[in-house]
């Protein structure tokens, strides 16, 4: 389902003053980096402060976006060349919060050791590619988490013939591990901790890492559950490898920003907030319209942009939160369709379940008022 004709025209008006005429369409190449930093702090009680990245996207005409290389459910290309998965998804919602458009987005894909450089440079203006939000990245001065929207953890994919109940039986084990992410760090942790020998074979990349386990380099592949859940799909027999029960680390990932821009991240914060919102407030990509027409519950109303001026606040069109939920739905839409039971994962909301469902979960929506 679209973005409605009447939000379209009111998205249209409201940004009139603050798009440009120049031709730089969304094709254009090469993009102009967004503005490394944000401006002077002034504003009302209804007005945002000025964002340049938001201003440069608006000049643009579209968002350059993070993501990774080919993560089966987060990010990948089918076989039409298009972009899919579950931050593919939170991409074009943002996209459509700001333009009305889920198209207006170009997806630009990224290794874990370029992704903060390419940030910083001004190359994307939001990373959204399963990066864990540690005290190291957030005190060092570059970068901002605007927030999380998967809480996953590190694990142990095996072949089921080792016949291992349980990772403290890597003892002596080659284990697969991708460079310039915490997954090397947290292996080293919990084998130390334990005094377990094991050898490291660390790979430059997820897709290495995953190759060498599948060659049978490594005894043990090592990565967030997530990921591993979606490597075991790519193996020639899935139902050879088993992932092991523990759970070695606390992985929470989520959108990042660089620093100095806050009222930009403050957009990308709102934007996952609503979209995890309307799946609390009952509001689907199906319903947003009628939701928005006749809600009488006044979160919804302030949500969709029929009471309050939440938009302003961010620089957005009033419609900012309808047109994302109309472009993508809401959270658990898009977790469904890409990691739950409508994918090839299949993978149990668990952790990321509404905090209000039940068995309750960790998300949770910051209330808009």
């Amino acid at each position: 389902m679209g973005v409605s004709a009447g939000r379209v025209s009111l998205w249209a008006a409201s940004l009139a003053a603050v798009l440009t005429l120049a031709a730089c369409g969304r094709d254009a190449e090469p993009d102009a980096p967004a503005e490394p930093t944000g401006s002077s702090p002034t504003t009302t009680s209804t007005a945002a402060v000025e964002s340049l990245t938001l201003q440069a996207i608006q000049r643009r005409g579209r968002l350059n976006c993070g993501v990774h290389e080919g993560l089966v459910g987060f990010a990948y290309t089918d076989n039409r060349g298009q972009w899919r998965g579950f931050d593919a998804d939170f991409c074009r919602g943002l996209a459509a919060a700001i333009f009305g458009d889920p198209e207006a987005v170009r997806f630009v894909p990224l290794t874990a050791e370029n992704r903060f450089q390419a940030l910083q440079d001004g190359r994307i203006d939001v990373l959204w590619r399963n990066t864990s939000w540690t005290m190291e990245r957030d005190t060092g001065g570059q970068l901002s988490f605007a927030g999380i929207n998967y809480y996953d953890g590190q694990g142990f994919l095996v072949r089921r013939s080792l016949d291992l109940a349980s990772a403290a039986e890597l003892n002596g084990a080659r284990v697969c591990v991708q460079s310039g992410s915490t997954s090397a760090l947290n292996a080293e942790d919990y084998f130390r901790s334990r005094g377990i020998e094991y050898e490291a074979v660390v790979l430059p990349s997820e897709e290495a890492a995953r190759q060498a386990y599948g060659r049978e380099d490594c005894d043990a592949f090592s990565a967030d559950i997530s990921a591993l859940a979606a490597a075991r799909t790519t193996l020639s027999d899935p139902a050879r490898h088993v992932l092991l029960p523990e759970v070695i680390s606390k992985e929470p990932l989520g959108p990042v920003t660089r620093r100095g821009d806050e009222q930009w991240t403050a957009v990308v914060r709102w934007t996952l907030n609503a979209l995890i919102l309307a799946e609390e407030y009952g509001v689907t990509r199906a319903n947003v319209d009628e939701q928005a027409e006749g809600a009488r519950d006044p979160r919804v109303r302030r949500l969709l942009g029929v009471e309050g001026e939440f938009g302003r606040r961010l620089g957005l069109p009033a419609t900012w939160a309808a047109d994302a939920v109309g472009a993508v739905g809401n959270y658990g839409e898009i977790f469904e369709r890409n990691l739950g039971a409508q994918s090839p994962l299949d993978l149990a909301r668990g952790l990321n379940a509404q905090w209000n469902a039940r068995p309750g979960g960790l998300i949770y929506g910051l209330p808009v008022r």
